[in-house]
């Protein structure tokens, strides 16, 4: 659970993403591991109306190749379904990494240096987009903000009815062909293989996710008639999932097929001893190829954890890298003690309390 102040930035939030340079790969990228200039992105954004071709400057300003940039021209919400996308991608990437050392730096060279490099990291980046992609595009089929796609195409599910009272399925089926032809492209080296094998990751983990919700219809309440769709689990649950999967990537390597002459992604063999790289990766499994830097200190990956605030006794010790840590006293005064009055009055005391602040030191 998010404390007061952890929960009052989360709402007030905002992302800025400055970018640099692209990857060596020659995988289509997007979102955290794209080339889109976005900034004050909000969390709470709401659409912007598109009149004519007006998203055709959204889809400009994205920065998209050539083949992305015509699927974002074709239909009007595609443009701001993407820059949700986006959004919804590094919010759950720092919320996910808000204890961690390396907590999801999206800014200037820091992710420009990261996307270069095959850290496990990167491999989350990957499938946090495309995740992220998924997610947003389902939904917004079923939101009815698209001309190309609308309520889940399930042939088992009766979407006529469903739409009738009031249930519509997240229509997963066509934002899977979407992302896969936005972001498909081949690639022979390991590292564009590396990278598709964690795109892909990211979309399986979301297809994982689909639960079938029901309601009945009758008369006083009877379930004569049962009406069926499917919606994608929450993106805060995709999030987690994909954070324990980071938390047990496999580094792979590259190896030869003799049949085919052609490469192979292999479980990495690190000497002296067989560890958990000799593991076969799996499909839902992230990859990477090399082992990640500390992130302690600043460096091209992250500003490092001087100055980071900790909580005592949970992850001090891990954050500031076993430098100590500084600790201020503040008073602060919050809402206590509140009562509901009427139907919808709520009267609060407002009481301070001391409570003291932990930072790593230098």
């Amino acid at each position: 659970m998010l404390d007061g102040h952890l929960l009052l930035g989360w709402v007030s939030f905002t992302v800025i993403v400055l970018l640099l340079g692209l990857p060596g790969a020659t995988t289509a990228y997007f979102g955290l591991t794209g080339n889109e200039p976005l900034s004050n992105l909000p969390l709470n954004a709401e659409p912007e109306e598109t009149v004519g071709k007006a998203h055709y400057k959204l889809c400009d300003r994205l920065k998209l190749e050539k083949k992305q940039r015509r699927m974002c021209r074709r239909d009007p919400g595609v443009a701001e379904t993407l820059m949700e996308a986006i959004s919804m991608s590094a919010l759950e990437c720092q919320y996910q990494f808000r204890f961690e050392r390396w907590n999801c730096t999206l800014e200037g060279r820091y992710r420009a240096s990261m996307l270069k490099r095959g850290f496990k990291e990167t491999a989350f980046l990957f499938a946090i987009s495309s995740a992220g992609l998924t997610h947003a595009m389902a939904k917004a089929c079923s939101a009815g903000r698209m001309e190309r796609c609308t309520c889940d195409e399930a042939p088992d599910l009766e979407n006529r009815k469903a739409w009738q009272w009031g249930g519509c399925g997240d229509n997963l089926k066509y934002s899977n062909k979407f992302v896969k032809e936005f972001l498909g492209k081949k690639s022979k080296d390991l590292r564009g293989r590396v990278d598709m094998h964690n795109t892909n990751v990211g979309m399986k983990v979301i297809k994982a996710g689909v639960e079938t919700t029901c309601k009945c219809h009758g008369v006083s309440g009877s379930c004569t008639v049962q009406t069926c769709w499917r919606q994608l689990s929450p993106f805060h649950e995709i999030g987690k999932q994909l954070k324990q999967r980071y938390e047990t990537s496999i580094r792979v390597g590259s190896l030869t097929n003799e049949a085919t002459g052609e490469g192979e992604i292999s479980p990495a063999r690190l000497q002296p001893s067989p560890g958990p790289s000799d593991q076969i990766p799996r499909t839902m499994d992230l990859i990477h190829i090399e082992d990640s830097p500390s992130f302690c200190k600043m460096s091209k990956f992250s500003p490092g954890t001087w100055g980071r605030k900790c909580y005592k006794d949970k992850n001090c010790d891990s954050i500031c890298c076993d430098r100590g840590h500084n600790t201020q006293s503040r008073v602060v005064t919050r809402p206590c003690q509140c009562q509901v009055r009427w139907c919808c009055y709520v009267e609060c005391k407002q009481c301070t309390q001391r409570e003291e602040v932990y930072t790593c030191k230098a």
